[in-house]
């Protein structure tokens, strides 16, 4: 600022001298009226020096105004970034404790899990040594009553066959004996007729 309010009154002084000062210094004398015209000059200058300075006063406090509507935005902006900052902080931490959870609930769900999984399996496991103790007991009836029906079935026949046999041998002797007799009756029959009659008619002779 200070710097164009130089260049401004160098401006302003050599406008003045070249408009005034020229003329002057063009005749041959400097008279009374020069010097009343250089004194209207620095008047003049004066005024408008006093002018400026009014004027660039004025600037300097709607600089300053500006510059302090600046630095009051400025910390507007640094309390907003730092008010997002703490929320954002405030967030993420929010959202690193729900994940947080999040893995403690999976962590709590599948150890639920495994511990389901493995009741699952001890209960497999002990329907397996189930089955496999009926598939035992169910082999070793189904044995014992093959096995004693085999053995009441052989018992049974060896008992028929030797009733079969006994029953065969006295067939056997009952038919010696009858063909014993029959032969004794027709060695009879040669000595009594009605005998030999009774024969044929039997067919027996």
């Amino acid at each position: 600022m200070t710097r164009i309010k130089t260049g401004i009154i160098w401006v302003v002084n050599c406008l003045l001298i070249s408009g005034f000062v020229s003329p002057a210094l063009a005749l041959d004398g400097f008279t009374q009226s020069d010097r009343e015209r250089l004194v209207r000059v620095e008047a003049i200058q004066t005024t408008f020096m006093q002018q400026m300075d009014k004027r660039l006063e004025q600037m300097d406090k709607r600089i300053e105004l500006v510059d302090k509507r600046f630095e009051q935005v400025d910390k507007r902006f640094e309390e907003l970034r730092s008010d997002m900052n703490a929320r954002f902080e405030q967030q993420r931490a929010d959202i690193n404790t729900r994940f947080e959870q999040m893995d403690k609930r999976f962590e709590e769900l599948r150890s639920d899990m495994n511990a389901r999984f493995e009741q699952v399996d001890k209960r497999f496991g002990q329907t397996a040594d189930m089955f496999y103790a009926l598939a035992a007991i169910f082999t070793t009836l189904f044995a014992a009553v093959f096995g004693f029906a085999w053995w009441d079935r052989r018992s049974i026949l060896i008992t028929a066959r030797a009733e079969v046999e006994a029953s065969t041998q006295d067939i056997r002797g009952a038919a010696l004996r009858s063909e014993r007799l029959i032969e004794v009756l027709r060695s009879f029959a040669e000595n009594v007729p009605n005998l030999k009659v009774l024969m044929r008619q039997a067919n027996l002779l």
